[in-house]
């Protein structure tokens, strides 16, 4: 510790440093310690201010006015606080080796651990491999499948083909034949035969393009389902949209209300009449009104990714719009139509009562939109008087049904603004 403290300390400035082998070797042999500074001398005191062992003469000397004592008054107490801390120490090097042994046991236990996980990982692969291998025998075998049945259709309707152009050429070139060479006779004669013949040859009807393309695409994202129990992705697609067979769908495709959301829905199908399964469509909405040039509503278009569409749109303007919904720039089947845009939904201004006299305070005198009147005065409660519609309904506007729109809306004229006045008390 001596050697650690700058020499120019004055607690160690006078220490000697003795190796601890030789105190080893001085200790195993039984003899006294002496005094570095005074050699002669033995160390059988402790400078308690200094904290080390001195001899008589340092007493006398340097260490004059410090506290000291025999070595064998001290010793007791500072060999119970080296115990103590021998102990600590000894705690703690039991606390080491358990943890370094944890330490052992855990670097174990992650290697056994990574090689689990790793027989997993390639377990795992393993699977997912078998599963993408399956995925795509299935998908090749769909894309042969898909090919041989668009061959089949394509071979047969070249058979069909083929046998009608032979026909109409061996019947063309016989009336050829006939017109050159025959007589008028046998012209007469077998006209009629001929002309049934070419005239049925002209009536079958037939494509003028091939019957089925060649549209087949291949999606690497599109969810395919699950595979030896893994989701896999990828699948082929041939199903081409048809505009003229795509139909719309809605509660408001006819009619809607002026500052109100309102919409319909676009189902897309392809040339068979099958639902698309899948969005992507160029799908093209207009709406403008009929009777005022600069009056047009921008729609919305969402595709919902499943082969529906829907549009909605907020008229600003009543009156009557012409919707054009286009696919790939045709017009879908129904359009264009027309969508009748109504008012704004009207509020009704006046009660909903039995009658004039309970809603207005018992004035025998006020009316109600429904016409009904008490002439004579106030009679029972007055149902069932001249002009009453027999149930509740409402003052301004004699609409029998609680949740309806007012047929007048806000009053405009004194009569009406008087009679609601009247009615409101």
């Amino acid at each position: 510790w001596c050697l650690l403290l700058p020499r120019r300390q004055k607690k160690t400035a006078s220490h000697a440093v003795t190796e601890l082998e030789n105190t080893k070797d001085c200790s195993q042999a039984g003899k006294p310690l002496l005094c570095p500074s005074h050699p002669t001398e033995e160390l059988q005191l402790f400078c308690e201010q200094c904290d080390q062992p001195v001899c008589q003469d340092c007493v006398l000397g340097r260490h004059r006015q410090h506290p000291c004592d025999f070595a064998g008054n001290v010793i007791h107490k500072h060999g119970d606080a080296l115990r103590e801390l021998l102990k600590s120490s000894q705690q703690h090097m039991d606390t080491l080796e358990d943890v370094l042994s944890q330490v052992d046991e855990m670097v174990s236990a992650v290697r056994s651990r990574a090689e689990a996980v790793a027989a997993e990982i390639c377990l795992f692969a393993r699977g997912y491999v078998k599963a993408i291998e399956e995925h795509r025998d299935r998908l090749l075998k769909q894309l042969e499948d898909l090919k041989v049945q668009k061959e089949n259709l394509l071979h047969l309707q070249k058979a069909q083909l083929q046998q009608l152009l032979l026909d109409m050429r061996t019947g063309v070139e016989f009336t050829e034949h006939l017109l050159m060479s025959g007589s008028d006779a046998e012209i007469l004669v077998t006209k009629g035969v001929v002309s049934s013949r070419l005239t049925k040859l002209n009536s079958i009807a037939y494509s003028t393009h091939p019957s089925v393309d060649d549209r087949i695409q291949f999606s690497p994202h599109e969810r395919a389902g699950h595979c030896c129990g893994y989701e896999v992705f990828g699948a082929i697609l041939n199903k081409a949209v048809d505009p003229a067979r795509c139909t719309l769908h809605g509660e408001d495709l006819h009619s809607a209300r002026q500052n109100q959301l309102s919409g319909f829905t676009l189902l897309c199908k392809d040339t068979t009449g099958e639902r698309m399964a899948r969005g992507g469509e160029a799908v093209r909405v207009t709406i403008t009104h009929k009777d005022q040039r600069d009056c047009a509503v921008k729609p919305t278009v969402c595709d919902n990714g499943d082969g529906t569409y829907c549009i909605s749109y907020i008229p600003e303007e009543p009156g009557l719009y012409a919707v054009c919904v286009c696919v790939k720039g045709q017009h879908v089947q129904g359009s264009p139509f027309t969508v009748m845009v109504k008012h704004k939904f009207r509020e009704h201004q006046g009660v909903f009562h039995c009658c004039t006299f309970c809603s207005s305070g018992g004035q025998k005198a006020a009316r109600c939109a429904c016409g009904g009147t008490m002439p004579g005065g106030y009679q029972g409660c007055g149902h069932g008087h001249k002009g009453h519609p027999g149930c509740r309904h409402w003052s301004c506007c004699g609409q029998v049904k609680e949740s309806s729109e007012c047929l007048f809306g806000p009053p405009s004229d004194t009569s009406q603004r008087s009679l609601l006045r009247t009615v409101a008390l």
